[in-house]
C-alpha cells in the first residue's frame, strides 16, 4: 500500500520553510501531493502554473531525484479533506514554526478529523534555520528590492525579484 500524504498551502512563492517541510514530508510517505489552494477572491503573485514549475524545479535543485520524483503538484479550491480524498491521502502535512501555528493547526487538525476522521494531521516542526521564514514577509522583501537568496530556493530567487520589481 502506498502512503500518501497532502501537503496543502498557497506556495506564493515557495520558500525554504515549504521545501523543510516537504524534505520531512517524504521522509514518511512514498508520495507527496503538495496542494496549492486557489481561492477565488485573491490574487496570488506567481499563477497556479508558475507555483507548479517553482515547485518542481525547487525540489528537483534540491532533493535527490528519487525524492524529487515523488512529488505531485495539484490544485483545490474546496475543503482540504475532499482534497485528500481524492489524492487518496491519509496523512495532511502541517508545517509548524511557533506557538500561534500550534495554536490554529490544532483548531484545523480538530475540524478535519471532525469532517474526516480516517484522515491523520502530521505536524511537521520547521528546522531552526528555517522557522522565522512566511511567504508573507518573503514578498514584502522582495517588493521592497531586499536581499532574498536566503529565504528561498535558487530557481525562485529571479522570479520572485523580476515578479515583485515589475509589481512594486
Amino acid at each position: 500500500m502506498t502512503r500518501i500524504a497532502l501537503y496543502p498551502g498557497s506556495f506564493d512563492p515557495v520558500t525554504n520553510g515549504h521545501m523543510d517541510i516537504l524534505h520531512q514530508a517524504l521522509a514518511l510517505s512514498d508520495k507527496v501531493v503538495v496542494a496549492i489552494g486557489i481561492h477565488p477572491g485573491k490574487t496570488p503573485l506567481f499563477s497556479f502554473e508558475e507555483r507548479v514549475e517553482l515547485i518542481h524545479s525547487s525540489a528537483r535543485a534540491e532533493f535527490a531525484p528519487d525524492e524529487a520524483s515523488r512529488i505531485e503538484v495539484i490544485s483545490f479550491s474546496g475543503l482540504v479533506v475532499n482534497a485528500a480524498r481524492e489524492q487518496g491521502a491519509g496523512i495532511l502535512v502541517r508545517g509548524l514554526r511557533d506557538g500561534t501555528d500550534l495554536d490554529y493547526e490544532m483548531q484545523m487538525a480538530g475540524t478535519n478529523g471532525t469532517l474526516a476522521p480516517d484522515i491523520r494531521t502530521i505536524f511537521l516542526p520547521a528546522s531552526p534555520n528555517v522557522r522565522h521564514i512566511t511567504a508573507t514577509l518573503v514578498r514584502q522583501i522582495a517588493k521592497m528590492g531586499g536581499e532574498i537568496s536566503a529565504f528561498v530556493p535558487e530557481p525562485v530567487v529571479e522570479p520572485l525579484r523580476q515578479r515583485s520589481w515589475a509589481g512594486a
